[in-house]
């Protein structure tokens, strides 16, 4: 007869959970149901009584001595095979089952939110209307009507599940299935909640304040535990998550935490140099001009950004100098920038090292400046 460790691959000094762990391997490949074969069939008769005596601490005690190794009697004849098989792989009494719970974790929720520029600057308040499950007010998720409560299903006794019992050729396989009549729940509810149709939920509309944090871009989704639908039968509620769109805004553009806008400058203030007011996201800004500031030139005002998603500094505001050439003058207009123009005696137009265009040297005198 062969050594019931060797049936197994396990060694003499394997604990019980090896001994477990090989056989529930074993028995998934050469079972009936999995394996029909001749050979396997015999194998599977030989693993199933190496573990029915390797698993009783007495019957191995006594095989590991020479002893009785029990014979295949100790597996009780082909029957047992399907129990124990059942034991592992989800077959066995009601008491090794448990009903479904009906109450559930309800689902989460996605809402897109469209911000300002400005709103991104100190974060923003916004009231939400979501459409979600909410808890019945009725029957406060218990599912029934008012007075009444469920009751032990009388087909499964409980258990949420209904053997079946399928005859082989190595004797009886015991399966577990859920109940039909109450879907695996174990109980039934005669008198379902008319309000919610015994979900224990119904479909509403409701109001979620929310604070978005200050630094905020476009594809961030915040999280909000806890604020989704409720589970069926009065389950805990999902979350709800916020995708987050800023708008593109006509003057002032973001560069991580900085704001970059460009300001028109006529030919005499920068010549001659200027003070002027203007309206930032955030409130007004008083600007100095220098005499002769050049177009490309890039003014920082420092801490008029956008606050960091994390942290409380704020990036600058950025302001690239345009200076706007006149394209119509009036006759005298004209006589005066000719005099002009004779007094300074300007060179004649020539070429110089090449200069980016002015948007592309902007930008890097943004991210630089």
């Amino acid at each position: 007869m062969a050594d019931h460790y060797e049936v197994l691959g396990v060694p003499r000094d394997a604990s019980q959970d090896d001994i477990k762990k090989a056989y529930r391997k074993l028995a998934r490949q050469l079972h009936p149901d999995v394996n029909p074969g001749e050979d396997a069939a015999e194998r599977f008769k030989l693993v199933t009584h190496a573990y029915d005596v390797l698993s009783d601490s007495e019957q191995r005690r006594r095989y590991d001595m020479g002893g009785d190794s029990g014979g295949f009697g100790g597996a009780q004849g082909f029957g047992g095979f399907g129990d124990i098989f059942d034991t592992f792989f989800g077959g066995g009494g009601a008491g090794r089952v448990r009903p479904r719970s009906r109450t559930e974790r309800g689902q989460d929720a996605l809402v897109r939110v469209t911000l300002e520029l400005r709103e991104v600057i100190f974060g923003a308040h916004r009231d939400i209307e979501v459409d979600t499950a909410v808890l019945c007010e009725t029957c406060e998720g218990g599912c029934c009507q008012p007075g009444t409560s469920p009751v032990t299903c009388d087909i499964c006794h409980g258990s949420g599940h209904v053997q079946r019992t399928v005859r082989s050729l190595l004797g009886n396989v015991v399966t577990n299935q859920p109940c039909a009549t109450c879907q695996g729940y174990g109980t039934t509810i005669p008198y379902p909640c008319a309000t919610c149709q015994g979900q224990g939920r119904v479909r509403a509309r409701r109001t979620v304040s929310v604070d978005i944090p200050a630094g905020v871009e476009t594809g961030l989704r915040l999280q909000l535990p806890g604020s989704g639908e409720v589970g069926p039968a009065g389950g805990p509620h999902g979350d709800l998550y916020l995708e987050i769109t800023v708008a593109a805004d006509e003057v002032f553009s973001r560069d991580g935490d900085d704001l970059l806008a460009t300001l028109d400058v006529s030919m005499p203030d920068a010549i001659l140099g200027t003070t002027t007011r203007i309206e930032a996201l955030d409130g007004p800004v008083d600007l100095e001009l220098r005499a002769g500031v050049q177009a490309g030139d890039v003014l920082t005002i420092k801490g008029r950004g956008i606050t960091p998603l994390r942290g409380n500094q704020r990036g600058d505001l950025k302001i690239g100098v345009h200076v706007v050439t006149p394209t119509r003058l009036d006759h005298k207009e004209r006589a005066l920038i000719e005099e002009f123009a004779k007094k300074t005696k300007a060179p004649a137009p020539r070429l110089s090292e090449f200069q980016q265009g002015l948007f592309a040297k902007l930008r890097d005198r943004f991210r630089n400046g």
